[in-house]
């Protein structure tokens, strides 16, 4: 097991976005929880920032931003959430 000072920041924020990403077992769970959705989003963010892709970052950003203002909620299970055609 490697120490903190061993770890690039990379590598640590990499760490903290697996930590916290929304798994797919806990999506109805978390689907509506506004910290985790912007937390998720604010972390992956980091990880592009440091690979030196802003536009992706700021992609995530805007997500980040749209969860804590309420401008975008989650979209509808795939499974059962919107009528089949």
């Amino acid at each position: 097991m490697s120490s903190l000072d061993d770890l690039t920041n990379l590598e640590l924020a990499q760490a903290l976005a697996e930590r916290l990403v929304i798994a797919p077992a806990d999506w109805h769970r978390l689907k509506a929880n506004r910290r985790a959705q912007a937390l998720q989003q604010i972390t992956t963010a980091l990880v592009f920032l440091l690979k030196d892709d802003s536009q992706e970052a700021l992609i995530r950003l805007n997500q980040a931003s749209g969860w804590l203002d309420r401008s975008i909620s989650a979209p509808p299970c795939p499974t059962h959430g919107a009528a089949k055609r």
